[in-house]
């Protein structure tokens, strides 16, 4: 019998055993109990540090870190599996921000539910790529059901389409590349010569809210649109875009020879939560013949929401939509789409290549996701969102969002009550955006107190709280998203920065007052 790795049956050689061993490590049928083995050893360290988790963040800083990592030799590997781990732990696992924790209260990531857990190992084992059918033939199907399913739910046709992206901020690049090329047509179409495309470009507009998504700048730049191509408008005291300005910034684009190829409404802006008056600027887009897109990458667990779905009323009037589910609908990272009502406005995304997706393949009905997205090879994350409806189904996801915007109205009326604090407007959603502002705190030491407060916390680890700016001052933002977070958890987390904004204070004007003249 020949020894493996030897065709001619001499003893194996060093390149022959270091290749077995090599392919050891592949997942396939021949290597299962070492996959079932490997896999419960890493779950097994993920349970244990989320259970020995007592905050959300140990206040590591980068200096800390960064030695231990740079040390480590990636070209000699460590051979084990525990040993790996081990390391893991050291440089990772021990200091990460734990989202789950019922104090994380910072930016817009959302705790896991476990069905989507499950989706993720499944989906990684298998490896599909969804971007043509013969990599990952049920998969493309099972995530143009969940496109249709998403399109249902906010009130699209028959004819709507979408695809799955990476976040919002892809969402919103290929939403508005779709609005550019929509526009450009029009425009080439309505002319009686042919317009050199440069000079269409650069006459095209975006209107967006003041308090919408920086995204929205940062596609128009990656477009090749003018540097003043995106126009702000106000929003009022409820930070929700004002139509009265977004009618008549249309018609001063109008008047001065410019083309608005997009207005983007926000159904749930990060820092204030709120929902732009969506019917109301339908009709305006309507009357002026402009591309709606509506941002509801926070907002989009409105459409599971059973008592808080009319939010959304008038976002079924939108060109397109942009949903992220890995923020309201408690998926891992990365789980987006972007709808479109009218499917036919993809093909400005198409690329046909011969070794992927021929043009015949179009005319044998071939299902092949690459020809609506501007991504080439991509994961199967629709497998997560999958196994989260068939599991727990929507009416569940729903009430747990809407139990963190009823804790977001709640905490609202405790900071608004609180004379240690300002609030911002409220929110419609699950986020709260104050300052620490009490009674005789010194005008020019409120900003540095809420800095400090901010930083002190997470250096202590014990809560993380969002920072952000209103009207250029320096305020505080509660970003809620965990159903297990509590009013209590709330007060605590509010006690803490009130402290540490004392502190502040006292030391500042202590020592301003005993500096010498």
């Amino acid at each position: 019998m020949s020894s493996i790795g030897s065709p001619t049956g001499a003893a194996p050689t060093d390149t022959g055993r270091a290749a077995a061993t090599a392919r050891g490590h592949l997942f396939n049928a021949g290597t299962l109990a070492r996959y079932r083995d490997v896999l419960a050893r890493g779950v097994d360290r993920v349970a244990r540090r989320v259970g020995e988790a007592d905050r959300p963040f140990t206040g590591v800083t980068p200096d800390e870190l960064a030695p231990l990592i740079g040390a480590i030799d990636l070209d000699r590997p460590l051979g084990d599996t525990d040993a790996a781990l081990d390391e893991l732990h050291d440089v990772w696992l021990r200091d990460a921000v734990y989202f789950h924790h019922p104090r994380y209260l910072a930016h817009l990531n959302c705790p896991v539910v476990i069905p989507a857990l499950l989706g993720e190992a499944v989906l990684s084992a298998v490896n599909s790529s969804l971007d043509t059918w013969d990599q990952s033939a049920g998969a493309t199907l099972m995530e143009r059901r969940l496109i249709e399913w998403t399109a249902g739910r906010i009130g699209f046709g028959a004819g709507a389409d979408g695809v799955f992206t990476s976040g919002g901020t892809q969402s919103n690049l290929q939403a508005m590349l779709l609005a550019r090329e929509e526009a450009y047509r029009t425009v080439v179409g309505g002319s009686t010569g042919r317009p050199d495309r440069p000079q269409v470009l650069s006459r095209l507009r975006i209107l967006t809210s003041a308090a919408g998504h920086f995204s929205v700048q940062k596609a128009a730049k990656l477009l090749g649109l003018a540097a003043d191509a995106v126009l702000t408008v106000p929003t009022d005291a409820t930070r929700r875009m004002r139509t009265d300005e977004l009618a008549r910034t249309i018609d001063r684009c109008h008047r001065d020879g410019q083309v608005v190829m997009a207005v983007v409404a926000t159904a749930g802006t990060t820092d204030f939560g709120t929902v732009d008056p969506l019917p109301e600027i339908a009709d305006i887009c309507a009357a002026a013949g402009v591309w709606l897109h509506v941002d509801a990458a926070y907002g989009c667990g409105l459409l599971v929401s059973p008592t808080r779905r009319h939010l959304l009323d008038g976002i079924e009037r939108a060109a397109s939509v942009t949903v992220d589910y890995h923020k309201s609908f408690f998926q891992p990272v990365s789980s987006s789409a972007l709808l479109v009502r009218d499917g036919r406005t993809l093909r400005h995304a198409t690329w046909h290549a011969d070794y992927l997706n021929p043009a015949r393949a179009v005319e044998q009905g071939i299902p092949n996701q690459v020809d609506k997205s501007i991504q080439t090879t991509r994961r199967f994350d629709a497998c997560k969102l999958w196994l989260t409806l068939r599991i727990m189904g929507p009416d569940a996801i729903g009430t747990l969002f809407d139990q963190v915007v009823d804790l977001a109205a709640q905490a609202w009326r405790r900071l608004d009550a609180d004379p240690r604090f300002e609030v911002a407007a409220p929110s419609q959603l699950s986020t709260v955006v104050f300052r620490y502002r009490p009674p005789g705190l010194a005008p020019d030491l409120v900003d540095e107190a809420n800095l400090h407060a901010r930083d002190a916390l997470a250096a202590s680890g014990a809560a993380l709280v969002a920072g952000t700016k209103v009207d250029g001052a320096h305020h505080l933002k509660l970003t809620l998203l965990n159903p297990e977070t509590t009013v209590d958890d709330v007060a605590h987390v509010l006690d803490l920065i009130a402290d540490h904004a004392a502190w502040y204070a006292r030391t500042a004007t202590t020592a301003e007052l005993s500096c010498p003249v």
